[in-house]
C-alpha cells in the first residue's frame, strides 16, 4: 500500500511574520551628526583611559612611599612620626655619635703642639696617648733615632695651628667599615734608608784606560789582539813594520863599530904618547866621545819607541851577531819562530799595552798604513768603574764624600754598591744639577760603560725604624696625618668603631713603606687601603671652617 503525505497548513499570521523578518535590513544606519560621532568615540575609549590612569596612580604612590605599604594606623591618621636618629655631619646614628655626645667616649688629654718633633700630642713624649693595651716604654735608642732623623731633609712640615688631630672618624659598625673598603695594618719595624736620588751613568775609570798608537809610522804586519781579549801589562797588541826602526838599528850597529874603532885608536895613541903629539891625543879623545854620544843618542831614540837595548851585551858581540840580536828587538820570543819563517826584516816595532785590562776598541787591520796620530787600540781596566750622578741642587748639601751609593742600572735587577769620592763645586746652568762621582767595584765585569740608571746616595740607614704603609699617610691641607684605630674597637659589639686622627712626622720612604719619625708607635693599628674614605669624611666635617690653621 502506498503511503500518503499529509500537508498541515501554517497559520497565516506566522507566515506573514517570517516574511517581514526576511525583508528587514541586517544593520541600522550609523548616526551621521558630529555630536553623535564624538559620543560614540568617547564611549568606546573610556575603558583604556581608566586603565592608564590607574597605572599612573600606582607609580606615583610607589615613588612617594618608597614602595612601602603604610601601616593601617597611618591610613587612619593615627601613626606617630618616627624619631630622626642620624647624624649627617659624622655619618653615624646620632644616638651613638661620639663627636656629638662626647660622654660616649671621652677624649684624652690634649697636650697640644710638640715643637721638637713637629706634631701634635707627641706619643714619644706622652706614650699614654698610644692606642695600645698598655702604656709602652720609649727607649733611648728610639729617641736618638728621631733626633738624627730630624736633622735630615724631611717631608712637608706640619702646621702648629692645625686642629684636625682633635677629631675622630666613626663608623656605625664593623660591617660598615668593611663595606667602605677600609683595611688596616699594624705599625711595625723594618730596615729603611734615607737617600738622595739622581740619574747616573757608568763610565770607564779614565785613570784605568789608555789608547795605544804606533810610535813610528809604518804598515801593520800583524794584529795580535781583538776586541774583548784580555791583555796583561806589557803584552804585544800588534807589530808594525817601520823603516825608521830599521834605520835606527842600522845606525846603532855603525855607531857601536865607530865607538869601538875610536876606543882602539885612543888606546894605541896612549901607548905611544911620548912619540905622538898631544894634539892627536886630544883629537882621538874627542872622536871617541863623539862616537859614544852617537851611540847614546840612538839608544835613546830606540827607548823612545819602547825598545830597550843592552849596550854592554851588544858591545861584546860581532857586528853580525849584534844585528841578529837587534832584528827582533822587543818582539816576544813566542812570536819569533813564526816571524823567522815569514820575514827577515829588522824594521819590526811592537805596540804594547802599558796596563792590564780588556780591549775595548780596535781600529786597525793587518797591512794598514798607520802613523803616530792614530789610536789603534783602547784598553780598559774594568775592575773599577766610575758612576757620574746628577744630584738636584737642593739636595746636594746633604751629600758628602765617603757616603755609600746604591746604583741600579736600567734593565738590571741587581744593585751595585759604591762610594762617593767627589762632588762638583759648580751646578749646571741649564739643569741646575750638581755632578757627584762614585767609585764602583766591578770584580766580575758585570758593569758596562755608558750604562744609565738610578743612583741613591745613602744619607742615613736605620735597621729598626718605625714604619707604616705609604698609603696610610695623607696630607689634609695643614698636616700629615694617619688614622689610628681605637684600642677598644673590638671590646664589644657596642664599642664605638672609631679611628683617631693623628698628626705624624714622616721620614724616608722605601719599597712601599714610610718611616714615621714621630706620631705612632709599633703595635698600633692604622687604616691603609681605603683610608681615603676616612680622609673624605674628615674634610667633610671640616667644611666651612677650613683646616683651622693659623699661618
Amino acid at each position: 500500500m502506498g503511503q500518503s503525505v499529509i500537508h498541515t497548513p501554517q497559520p497565516e499570521a506566522e507566515s506573514d511574520q517570517r516574511n517581514v523578518t526576511a525583508s528587514a535590513p541586517a544593520d541600522q544606519n550609523p548616526p551621521t551628526s558630529l555630536a553623535g560621532r564624538v559620543f560614540a568615540f568617547a564611549g568606546g575609549s573610556i575603558g583604556p583611559i581608566l586603565v592608564i590612569a590607574a597605572l599612573i596612580g600606582i607609580f606615583a604612590f610607589g615613588h612617594f612611599t618608597d614602595w612601602k605599604m603604610p601601616k593601617f594606623a597611618a591610613l587612619l591618621g593615627q601613626a606617630e612620626p618616627a624619631p630622626a636618629d642620624w647624624c649627617d655631619e659624622h655619618g653615624v646614628p646620632e644616638s651613638i655619635c661620639v663627636e656629638c655626645n662626647e660622654t660616649l667616649m671621652p677624649k684624652t688629654q690634649d697636650f697640644g703642639w710638640c715643637s721638637k718633633h713637629g706634631i701634635h700630642n707627641c706619643v714619644l713624649d706622652h706614650p699614654e696617648l698610644a692606642q695600645l693595651a698598655s702604656v709602652p716604654k720609649i727607649s733611648d735608642e728610639d729617641r736618638a733615632k728621631a733626633d738624627l732623623a730630624m736633622t735630615m731633609p724631611l717631608s712637608k712640615e706640619n702646621n702648629s695651628g692645625c686642629n684636625s688631630y682633635l677629631k675622630r672618624i666613626q663608623f656605625a659598625s664593623v660591617e660598615a667599615v668593611t663595606q667602605a673598603g677600609v683595611d688596616v695594618e699594624l705599625v711595625e719595624r723594618r730596615p729603611i734608608e734615607q737617600t738622595v736620588s739622581g740619574s747616573g751613568e757608568i763610565l770607564y775609570d779614565p785613570t784605568r784606560t789608555a789608547s795605544f798608537a804606533s810610535r813610528a809610522p809604518g804598515s801593520v804586519l800583524r794584529v795580535e789582539k781583538n776586541v774583548g781579549d784580555r791583555v796583561e801589562e806589557g803584552e804585544v797588541l800588534a807589530l808594525v813594520e817601520s823603516q825608521q826602526v830599521g834605520e835606527l838599528k842600522s845606525n846603532l850597529i855603525r855607531a857601536l863599530a865607530e865607538k869601538s874603532l875610536q876606543r882602539q885608536n885612543v888606546t894605541r895613541l896612549n901607548l905611544a904618547k911620548n912619540a905622538v903629539a898631544g894634539v892627536r891625543l886630544l883629537e882621538a879623545d874627542a872622536a871617541l866621545a863623539k862616537s859614544e854620544a852617537d851611540v847614546l843618542s840612538i839608544v835613546q831614540s830606540l827607548e823612545n819607541l819602547g825598545l830597550s837595548v843592552d849596550i854592554q851585551s851588544l858591545a861584546q858581540m860581532s857586528e853580525q851577531d849584534a844585528f841578529e840580536q837587534l832584528r827582533y828587538l822587543g818582539v816576544p820570543e813566542s812570536l819569533q819562530p813564526e816571524l823567522r819563517t815569514r820575514t827577515s826584516t829588522a824594521n819590526l816595532l811592537p805596540v804594547r799595552s802599558s796596563l792590564s785590562g780588556f780591549v775595548s776598541q780596535r781600529n786597525v787591520t793587518q797591512g794598514e798604513v798607520v802613523d803616530t796620530n792614530r789610536s789603534l787600540f783602547r784598553i780598559a781596566d774594568t775592575s773599577q768603574m766610575w758612576l757620574m750622578l746628577e744630584i738636584p741642587l737642593e739636595d746636594v748639601e746633604q751629600v758628602q764624600a765617603g757616603q755609600k751609593v746604591r746604583f741600579l742600572a736600567d734593565g738590571s735587577s741587581q744593585e751595585v754598591i759604591g762610594q762617593v769620592d767627589w762632588i762638583s763645586s759648580a751646578a749646571d746652568p741649564q739643569t741646575r744639577m750638581v755632578k757627584a762621582r762614585a767609585v764602583l767595584p766591578n770584580p766580575d765585569g758585570r758593569l758596562r760603560d755608558k750604562t744609565y740608571g738610578t743612583g741613591n746616595i745613602i744619607l742615613r740607614a736605620e735597621d729598626n725604624a718605625i714604619v707604616i704603609p705609604s698609603e696610610s699617610a695623607h696630607w689634609e691641607g695643614c698636616c700629615r696625618i694617619v688614622f689610628v684605630r681605637d684600642k677598644h674597637y673590638f671590646d664589644s659589639p657596642e664599642s664605638p668603631k672609631v679611628f683617631h686622627v693623628r698628626s705624624v712626622r714622616l721620614g724616608a720612604s722605601q719599597d712601599g713603606y714610610t718611616e714615621v719619625i714621630a706620631g705612632v708607635l709599633p703595635g698600633e693599628v692604622v687604616a691603609t687601603t681605603g683610608s681615603d674614605v676616612l680622609r673624605a669624611q674628615l674634610l667633610k666635617s671640616g667644611l666651612g671652617a677650613g683646616c683651622a690653621c693659623s699661618e
